[in-house]
């Protein structure tokens, strides 16, 4: 049974329904043209496979992770080199990372960098290797032997512990597992977040992925209905009990982490109260010196002070929804339930800020304590990248120690680099930054390839017979790995906007593994695989 699901992979053209589709979803527009009415002239979509036994040469690249690094890194190395082929590969059937699983459904103009990605996908010198996982259906070390370079660029799909007891209990989630719960993402599609229990959530943290958080916890579900939001949580969340979302940061209203924007636009949600104490908005000069260094930070505090400012002069009608920031506040235990089942709060402990002027400012207990009721917690303190065996990785800091993206051998100062080996975004620089810093990151990273590239030439693909694709294909054939081809995946986004369609939604995405298989198995059918 395994092995039919197999495919052999031919040089073939795109039916013209998935060309439509593509162009659906680059452009906006069906069947060549766009709202205009003018006709747009396709490009040629060739095959995204290759011919069993064709000889390919030049640059054999590998990336691993489609994600904003993978295919900025995958950009910039076709540009770069003339002959390079790129592989790209993925544990999902799904491209795009976290531009699919981790931007919220209500930021739909942040998703329009797929357009640029997708046309790196179908480039004739780029496949995409879906439904891949490295560690377990291929290892890091046979990667290595098969191409020149090997890129990771997988990204971070763990999470930072808080370390207090209680963070176990049921009902304390971390914000990406609720992320990935509404965006559709087939790892949390059965989590079922409490949000009946209760009508008040805390999220500890003030970055803006707990602000997505929250928007999403707040926002009204009709508006809701019209986002690509998984239709699990739409239906969760048109029961959902909570009015009350508490926003919890250990630091001031200064070194708070979320940005201007997203902090204006959950302060201009119909019907939500951003409550703000004035107290905490008293700065020392260690603030005025961060907030003159950082015109980030001094805008974001301006915010809050006119979120301050509006307070008083807010009628809060039965309806009304309220989005506390508490400051100064450091979890220290999350409460259990009678039955010790369950949580039903956070112990808070009040927190002062220490430190000279020019030097970050820490947050020290003071010893006073509160506790405040919920029904739901979600931890928004940092997400953690994850090693592979084969890789040398720094536990502490969750990131591949490296050199400009060259991967070091070891901890150690005297390590020496592992040739054709790099590493790009969040697990060469940690989970920090926007979309656009990966952008700069795959600079860096293909700018050491090509150092080492004319420097020694980065021939390793020499230890495996046949390099690069066919090798890769052959091995995953060997294994019964069922792969999923970018042609594949235009297929099941075309199902995604057919659902979509009739919902009244831009897309409904499919959050089965098994039921993207089966589309794709579907296509290899119908074009002949």
């Amino acid at each position: 049974m395994a092995m039919a699901m197999v495919r052999t992979w031919r040089p073939r053209a795109l039916p013209e329904r998935m060309a439509s589709a593509l162009a659906t979803s680059l452009f906006g527009c069906r069947n060549g043209v766009n709202s205009a009415g003018g006709e747009l002239l396709f490009w040629s979509l060739r095959s995204l496979s290759i011919a069993a036994g064709q000889q390919r040469d030049g640059l054999q690249v590998c990336i691993v992770g489609s994600g904003p690094a993978g295919f900025y890194t995958a950009e910039k190395v076709l540009k770069r080199f003339e002959r390079a082929n790129v592989d790209i590969l993925d544990r999902l059937p799904t491209p795009f990372g976290l531009v699919r699983s981790g931007v919220a459904p209500d930021h739909p103009e942040t998703k329009v960098v797929i357009n640029q990605f997708s046309r790196v996908a179908v480039s004739d010198r780029c496949s995409y290797f879906g439904n891949v996982k490295l560690g377990t259906d291929i290892s890091l070390e046979e990667l290595r032997k098969l191409y020149d370079v090997v890129v990771l660029a997988y990204g971070a799909e763990s999470d930072r512990r808080l370390g207090v007891p209680g963070e176990d209990l049921v009902g304390v989630h971390a914000a990406r597992e609720f992320v990935w719960w509404y965006n559709g993402h087939p790892d949390q599609a059965n989590l079922q977040p409490d949000l009946q229990s209760s009508d008040t959530a805390v999220i500890l943290g003030q970055g803006n992925v707990a602000l997505d958080c929250a928007r999403i916890l707040l926002r009204s579900t009709e508006e809701l209905a019209t986002t690509d939001i998984a239709e699990h949580a739409l239906v969760q969340l048109r029961e959902s009990r909570i009015r009350r979302v508490l926003l919890v940061g250990r630091r001031g209203p200064v070194q708070a982490a979320c940005t201007a924007k997203e902090l204006r636009e959950i302060m201009g949600i119909k019907g939500l109260s951003v409550n703000v104490h004035t107290s905490d908005l008293v700065t020392s000069p260690a603030d005025l010196e961060e907030m003159k260094v950082s015109r980030s930070h001094k805008r974001v505090y301006e915010l809050f002070v006119k979120a301050a400012g509006l307070k008083s002069s807010t009628s809060h009608g039965i309806g009304d929804r309220e989005l506390p920031f508490l400051f100064f506040k450091n979890p220290v235990e999350i409460l259990p339930s009678s039955d010790g089942a369950r949580v039903a709060g956070v112990k808070l402990e009040k927190t002062v800020l220490q430190g000279e002027k020019g030097n970050p400012q820490r947050a020290v207990g003071t010893g006073e304590f509160e506790d405040v009721s919920c029904g739901l917690v979600l931890k928004s303190i940092g997400y953690k990248s994850i090693p592979v065996p084969g890789l040398t990785f720094d536990h502490r800091q969750g990131v591949v120690p490296n050199l400009k993206g060259r991967v070091l051998s070891n901890m150690e100062g005297d390590s020496s680099i592992e040739a054709g080996l790099f590493v790009v975004g969040w697990l060469k620089r940690g989970p920090t930054g926007i979309i656009g810093t990966n952008l700069i990151d795959a600079d860096e990273t293909v700018e050491s390839i090509v150092e080492d590239w004319t420097t020694s030439g980065l021939g390793s693909h020499s230890n495996s017979s046949p390099p690069g694709s066919q090798g890769l294909q052959a091995l995953l054939e060997e294994r019964c790995i069922p792969i999923v081809t970018f042609e594949d995946w235009l297929k099941i986004h075309e199902t995604e906007l057919e659902l979509g369609l009739q919902k009244g939604k831009p897309q409904e995405k499919i959050v089965s593994k098994e039921d993207m298989l089966m589309i794709a198995r579907q296509v290899s059918s119908q074009t002949g695989g």
